[in-house]
């Protein structure tokens, strides 16, 4: 785990079991999906801005894994016994923690952020509009094939990381939805799952390569994906070019931009994620009104605009 977060957690740890820290001011739980990963340092990192211009005491608190569903729910308990004036969640799946966050908003305003969750009682929830983020993403991936083929023809392939993941789900929905309004001589031929594990998604791409000649493109929802598909087409061993674009940023995926591997990869904001999710339950905790829904937004970043200001915003935040 970065040395950041593991100090972050452990002295947000100190803070919530303080009675001094907490009659000085609100404290809020943060919980992420993955405390490992870039993405979800950077909504750490959001999120104790936000406390800092607030005046909150954020506790940072997540897995070490998206697909630990399991030790996110722990985690969620032990949030809720400790009594914080709000909590703001990225749900790791869509239908386990749907009851946990019922139940834990029996006892505080709950947040969401990133994911939806089979609930009703979260307060608000602030999330890349997924679905406009497939459509980018469709959008994109049909403009690389005609550059690439002179045509919008041939087959294309999805692949997710991971099933169940509402905003995979989604992203998956707005691609879809544009292929068919806008580009019909496209054909959707393979649409992938694996278990959120890279090599599984590896394999799925190698076996797509090897039966599907007329293959020029590939939609990968999120990171572990994208990278995975992206190492596959690297290793094949015939000429014909395979267009990917993916939904999601790190180090890895902007060196395969740079280099041509990937075309575009559609990016979120995690940090403004994380810093409204702390402004929004803060607000919610003083029961004052708070919109159900909010867009943190997502653009579509290529190797041509890759080193605008607000594109090196994004691909590189400050998360310490």
């Amino acid at each position: 785990m970065n040395k950041y977060v593991v100090a972050a957690v452990v002295l947000a740890g100190i803070a919530f079991g303080s009675p001094a820290m907490a009659q000085t001011k609100p404290t809020i739980a943060v919980i992420v999906k993955d405390t490992t990963s870039l993405y979800w340092q950077t909504v750490l990192a959001g999120a104790r801005n936000a406390g800092q211009d607030l005046g909150v005491n954020v506790v940072e608190l997540g897995a070490q894994s998206e697909s630990d569903v399991v030790g996110q729910i722990g985690i969620l308990e032990k949030a809720v016994a400790s009594h914080p004036a709000a909590i703001v969640i990225a749900p790791a799946q869509f239908a386990a923690l749907g009851k946990p966050i019922d139940e834990a908003a029996k006892k505080a305003k709950v947040i969401g952020i990133d994911s939806a969750a089979d609930t009703k009682a979260m307060t608000s929830l602030l999330a890349t509009d997924n679905v406009n983020a497939g459509r980018i993403a469709a959008d994109a991936l049909a403009l690389a094939i005609t550059k690439s083929y002179a045509d919008t023809e041939g087959d294309v392939a999805m692949i997710t990381a991971m099933p169940g993941v509402p905003s995979l789900d989604q992203r998956a929905e707005g691609f879809k939805e544009v292929i068919a309004a806008k580009y019909r001589a496209l054909n959707i031929a393979a649409d992938k799952a694996a278990d959120g594990k890279a090599p599984t998604v590896r394999e799925i791409m190698k076996e797509l390569i090897a039966e599907d000649r007329d293959l020029r493109g590939v939609f990968a929802s999120d990171p572990i994906a994208a990278e995975a598909v992206a190492q596959a087409v690297s290793e094949k061993n015939t000429d014909d070019l395979i267009n990917i674009v993916a939904v999601g940023s790190n180090e890895n995926l902007v060196k395969l931009l740079q280099g041509d591997v990937i075309v575009g990869i559609v990016v979120e904001d995690p940090f403004r994620m994380g810093y409204d999710g702390v402004k929004t339950a803060l607000a919610a905790s003083k029961g004052e009104p708070v919109p159900a829904n909010v867009d943190t937004g997502a653009i579509l970043i290529t190797k041509a605009n890759s080193n605008s200001p607000r594109v090196q915003e994004l691909l590189n935040p400050k998360v310490k």
